[in-house]
């Protein structure tokens, strides 16, 4: 029995769970890490020396419970082994690393090297579904990137001002169709569709430079080989869907205000999305740009 006099020992302190971030580029790390933080979950952040903003840095400077490792893109030994001295068991996956660095820049250590031998193909499902593995091999368990993001992802309906006109909703018909026959071969997201013609196709160069490429286009059409009497209508309308068994933990789908400028630039005026599946990061801007430009965005289960 506790003598009166004798103050009652303090509560063991418990730490706060720990999440592993393995962060590529853009602004969907730190979406990540501030919802993961708001959680009041402890970060490791895995930063990507030639993908993630130095920001990361900034970041964990101002927050204790953020700590931040850099690695190369080629190191997963030493991604396997900083995780594991760290005490992450879930780790999530945030940002975009370019497929050309995969090709280009990769300087694979033994453990990422045998892997990639071991492919039948390195599409991104086929290598990120492989190092997920490697990873719960060795008691570090990938988890889905919308877990702490859910808010974020399209709703279905229309999300402007202005609804597509019906040639509009007969390209997105017609480009959802498409999007989901490249998804399945993991090819890309994205198709960009004219008058009912498939203009571009999304493989390793990215939603934006997609869209841009399909501007480029119409406007070699409108300098030279268009005529008065062409069927190619001007008006582009980008589709964007979620693979057919989209896993959720990696390469979800994701558009922000970066995706409206490259439509305006390529002269888009329809954003069609896949809703519950594709991530909208900081909406309100999304719909006011799109809104000034006059850019329709609709979103439904596909």
């Amino acid at each position: 029995m506790l003598n009166p006099q004798t103050p009652a020992p303090k509560p063991l302190h418990t730490p706060a769970p720990i999440l592993g971030l393995i962060a590529g580029n853009g602004r969907f790390p730190f979406l990540l890490l501030d919802a993961a933080r708001a959680h009041g979950l402890t970060v490791i952040v895995a930063a990507i020396q030639e993908e993630t903003d130095p920001e990361m840095n900034d970041r964990a400077a101002r927050d204790p419970h953020i700590r931040v490792h850099w690695l190369s893109l080629g190191e997963l030994s030493r991604l396997i082994q900083t995780f594991q001295r760290e005490g992450v068991t879930r780790a999530v996956m945030a940002g975009q690393v370019k497929h050309k660095q995969i090709f280009s820049s990769i300087r694979p250590d033994w453990r990422l090297a045998k892997l990639l031998l071991n492919l039948r193909t390195r599409s991104t499902d086929m290598l990120l579904g492989a190092v997920a593995k490697v990873l719960a091999d060795e008691g570090i368990h990938l988890i889905s990137s919308t877990q702490y993001l859910e808010p974020l992802l399209a709703k279905p309906g229309m999300l402007t001002a202005r609804a597509p006109s019906p040639q509009e909703q007969e390209d997105t018909a017609y480009g959802r169709t498409v999007a989901k026959g490249i998804a399945a071969y993991d090819l890309g997201q994205t198709v960009v569709i004219a008058a009912g013609a498939c203009v571009a196709v999304e493989a390793m160069e990215g939603t934006d430079a997609t869209i841009l490429r399909a501007g480029d286009l119409m406007r070699t059409l409108d300098a030279g080989e268009r005529t008065s009497a062409s069927t190619l209508g001007r008006s582009l309308t980008v589709v964007k869907v979620a693979k057919p068994n989209q896993d959720m933990r990696f390469d979800v789908p994701v558009i922000g205000l970066a995706t409206i400028h490259a439509m305006q630039r390529a002269g888009a005026t329809c954003l069609a999305l896949e809703a519950g599946r594709t991530l909208i990061f900081d909406e309100a801007a999304v719909r006011a740009a799109a809104d000034a430009a006059g850019i329709a965005i609709t979103a439904a289960a596909v």
